[in-house]
């Protein structure tokens, strides 16, 4: 993976070849192929989307502010999630698993928020696709922290709960954060197994 500096990281502390180099020990080379390059710097879409990530067309394009090391291998971590999706899409939602899971764990949201007085229609939470409407109400309405302390144990992290493919890549990155699978196997079993059935490349089919 080729990195470019567009701007400087404004944490002189942070390693971008150490991390690079992590993200290489880590992950099966196959997993991040398709990565041609990580632009580091600001972008208006992190502003326009209160995001400090995200991926498009074989370029990561990750903050220049960033925290320490584990901060960025989180950001990229995450983004290569997203690459993974374009490339191995079938594989991951072809058989509907991930999706049923994330469906049961939505259900279980709505009923958890509407007995804590956050009431807001069924149909919210049947929908996988990101939905801005949605997103406010878990962000603005109910609020991350709020949300985070509802959902321990039916979510890995409250934002793995704003879409189908958030649940995944929040999934796949807790899968490199942290060496101790055994709370991701509780938590999401049917996820969990699809992110190892990806680690070996003979089982995947491409779109």
């Amino acid at each position: 993976m080729h990195v470019f500096f567009k701007d400087r990281l404004t944490n002189e502390e942070v390693d971008v070849e150490a991390i690079l180099a992590k993200i290489e020990s880590k992950i099966p080379q196959h997993l991040y192929s398709e990565i041609e390059m990580i632009i580091v710097g600001w972008f208006e879409e992190f502003e326009e989307r209160s995001i400090n990530a995200f991926y498009d067309s074989g370029t990561i394009y990750v903050s220049n502010i960033q925290d320490d090391n584990a901060d960025m291998y989180d950001d990229i971590v995450h983004e290569l999630a997203h690459a993974l999706e374009e490339v191995y899409g079938y594989s991951i939602y072809a058989d509907e698993k991930v999706k049923d899971e994330f469906l049961r764990k939505r259900k279980h949201l709505h009923d958890i928020l509407w007995n804590h007085g956050f009431k807001a229609p069924l149909a919210f939470f049947t929908e996988v696709e990101f939905d801005q409407e949605f997103d406010d109400f878990l962000y603005k309405t109910v609020g991350y922290d709020k949300l985070s302390a509802l959902l321990q144990g039916v979510f890995l992290s409250a934002y793995a709960a704003t879409s189908l493919r958030e649940y995944f890549a929040t999934g796949f990155t807790e899968y490199y954060l942290d060496p101790n699978h055994g709370f991701f196997k509780k938590v999401s079993p049917s996820l969990y197994a699809k992110i190892y059935q990806l680690q070996n490349p003979d089982e995947l089919d491409n779109y």
